[in-house]
């Protein structure tokens, strides 16, 4: 059994270094146990992606509806042919997590079969909560923290960061014709889906992202105020992710709002650079709080 687990943490290390990219330059500065735990969570989430975006497939809600009867059948403590699962399931009960979190976030990640578009903000900040903010809130329990408010928190983070994803992705979204940027807001900038999805640039467009860009960024400073609830051994892994993420939306800013040329992405040097300062700070942080305690 214990060779059986240690393989389902293996596998899941493995596909979180090979897909995870920009969350992978902040999971690794996590001390090993808590980063295992994050590699089992990463794994299934990656998982639930793969299903919604396999077109090639005709039954992805029966894979969904599969993968809902493994969850239950691990939480129960039968044994299923996911090899994720022996990992996730070790995961959940070793930082109390609570089941509910993993079926919503199949939910959310589920909604991107049957909904294409989005009319209001408030539901694509639902869809948010159920495909991001959910995944912020597993990592806090893996993470540890003190205080409730510290969900909020994680809830904010997670939805500035999905609505980075959203704006960096807007031209292979507009591909598999998904556009999440609210109707009701597009109308409003005089931004036509038509042009959306041809990837027209217009002041239209460059207003329309200047205000989603300047939204994202309150709830960036929102989930900034989670820092304070965190175990030390975790702020260095929440603060690179936030200045990774908020990194791109300045990138964004820089390209004028452009991506449709080219997708806007960080390099491996900058990722490297922000991972190392903010891991130094974590080490400091710790040494400090050695010397006076």
């Amino acid at each position: 059994m214990q060779a059986q687990l240690q393989d389902s943490y293996d596998i899941c290390t493995e596909i979180t270094k090979s897909e995870a990219k920009n969350f992978y330059y902040a999971f690794i500065t996590l001390p090993e146990y808590k980063r295992m735990g994050i590699y089992a969570v990463y794994a299934f989430a990656r998982h639930c992606d793969d299903i919604s975006d396999d077109k090639h497939s005709q039954n992805q809600f029966d894979q969904f509806t599969s993968l809902r009867k493994e969850l239950k059948l691990s939480i129960e403590g039968r044994v299923t042919n996911n090899p994720i699962m022996p990992a996730l399931i070790d995961t959940i009960n070793k930082f109390s997590i609570p089941d509910s979190y993993f079926y919503e976030l199949i939910d959310g990640v589920e909604m991107d079969l049957t909904k294409s578009r989005f009319l209001t903000f408030e539901e694509l900040k639902e869809y948010c909560y159920k495909v991001a903010s959910i995944v912020g809130l597993i990592s806090i329990n893996i993470f540890g923290y003190k205080g409730a408010e510290a969900n909020k928190y994680a809830i904010d983070l997670g939805i500035a960061m999905q609505l980075t994803n959203i704006m960096r992705d807007l031209k292979e979204d507009a591909e598999r014709d998904r556009i999440y940027i609210p109707q009701d807001e597009m109308n409003r900038f005089r931004y036509k889906e038509t042009e959306m999805l041809n990837g027209q640039i217009n002041d239209n467009f460059r207003n329309l992202m200047e205000f989603q860009v300047n939204r994202a960024r309150s709830y960036f400073d929102s989930g900034s105020n989670l820092l304070e609830f965190l175990q030390e051994d975790a702020k260095g892994c929440t603060n690179i992710l936030h200045n990774l993420y908020s990194r791109i939306l300045d990138r964004i800013e820089d390209h004028e709002y452009d991506v449709f040329s080219s997708r806007i992405s960080l390099s491996s040097f900058e990722k490297t650079t922000i991972m190392t300062k903010f891991f130094l700070i974590s080490v400091m942080n710790k040494i400090n709080i050695t010397k006076h305690n």
